[in-house]
């Protein structure tokens, strides 16, 4: 084994145990998904077990990432990204980073609907930051609700139950930072000197 392929394997397991980590699933989970023992899981991410296809593949599908991104292997060739979308419940999101843990970027579509949804609230770990590229938002947080528009943005805790959905029916596009406890986005628009107050800023951010 060449000393390239080697380097590569050697931090699958850090990888492995950070995107787990991410996705907010135990061990004990990832092996009713997988079918593949805690203890072989275990050792993989802590690099006792060497990575192989055959652990590889059904790690990929519940992740649902492509096995490069479980092992970091270099690209070449071809510079372009191949973005796959992922559908789930009934949204659609569009990978926009791919190294496992840390901040993720996603772009999120959030598709037109005859009838207003009924919110479903839920809560995660982690700090959310959002920015809408088009349609009108409609962001449940715990007992307040807001409607965002394009150009506006929203940081808040994911631990708070909260709710993205269309404020109007129609679609809407808009791009999500997601990062773990304490890890969160700052972005400023306006002039320096200006004052910030609670509640959403037009072309600044929200702060909740």
């Amino acid at each position: 084994m060449d000393r390239e392929t080697e380097d590569v394997l050697d931090v699958v397991g850090s990888r492995l145990r950070a995107l787990r980590r991410d996705r907010g699933i135990t061990l004990a989970g990832l092996a009713a998904r997988t079918g593949v023992s805690e203890s072989t899981l275990s050792r993989l991410e802590s690099g006792q077990r060497r990575a192989t296809l055959e652990l590889l593949l059904p790690l990929a599908r519940t992740y649902d990432v492509p096995l490069d991104d479980l092992v970091g292997a270099p690209r070449t060739g071809d510079p372009r990204i191949h973005l796959k979308p992922i559908r789930r419940s009934g949204l659609i999101f569009v990978p926009l980073s791919r190294r496992p843990g840390g901040v993720q970027a996603f772009k999120m579509i959030i598709p037109a609907v005859p009838e207003p949804l009924e919110p479903t609230p839920q809560t995660h770990d982690g700090f959310e930051w959002l920015y809408v590229l088009n349609g009108r938002l409609r962001l449940v947080l715990g007992e307040r609700e807001l409607t965002l528009t394009p150009g506006e943005a929203a940081e808040f805790d994911t631990s708070l139950p909260h709710w993205l959905g269309s404020s109007d029916g129609g679609a809407v596009e808009l791009l999500i930072l997601f990062g773990v406890q304490g890890m969160r986005a700052h972005v400023r628009a306006d002039a320096p000197g200006s004052s910030h107050g609670s509640g959403h800023t037009r072309n600044g951010d929200t702060q909740l």
